[in-house]
């Protein structure tokens, strides 16, 4: 692999960053180590798990295997981009996922809750096997699935309760 130092724009969180990196190395690796956000994770870094999904443009994709290079100008929300700047409110698929502990060891939460938001932005009233195919492709270790399944539906409800120009962050 050659050497490809050089400088970046991205756009994360709606907040704008100009680095100098390499820019082979992955999105997650820069999230983390030169952000500071630690929303993704590190997980099996063949995109395989969901660990490390993040949203580019709204759509999920694997911040393990995406080069930072190759973002241009594209917009990335982590998990810490979807609550209120301005209030700190959890965004209504966070609070799902707490209403309904949704979660266990933390493994796939990140992933999770990522896919869940954009499954809600395009289907706000999805159906239990709609749920289960979004998130299919990203693993729970725990077994907490139906915990898993109930949050999402928690999300979708309280999306619906929340005014058009919320819900749409």
């Amino acid at each position: 692999m050659t050497d490809a130092t050089g400088s970046t724009h991205l756009r994360v969180n709606g907040i704008d960053h100009d680095l100098d990196l390499d820019l082979h190395r992955s999105l997650l690796d820069v999230l983390r180590s030169e952000l500071g956000l630690k929303g993704p994770k590190y997980g099996c870094g063949m995109a395989q798990c969901g660990a490390c999904t993040v949203l580019v443009d709204g759509a999920p994709a694997r911040a393990c295997v995406l080069r930072v290079g190759k973002l241009g100008a594209r917009s990335v929300t982590t998990l810490e981009g979807l609550a209120d700047p301005e209030t700190g409110a959890l965004h209504p698929v966070q609070a799902g996922f707490v209403a309904e502990e949704g979660a266990q060891c933390g493994y796939c939460l990140n992933g999770m809750v990522m896919s869940a938001v954009a499954l809600l932005r395009q289907k706000p009233n999805p159906s239990e096997a709609c749920i289960r195919a979004a998130l299919a492709h990203n693993l729970c270790r725990c077994g907490t699935h139906a915990e898993i399944l109930a949050s999402v539906q928690r999300a979708a409800a309280l999306l619906a309760a929340t005014p058009s120009d919320k819900a749409a962050s």
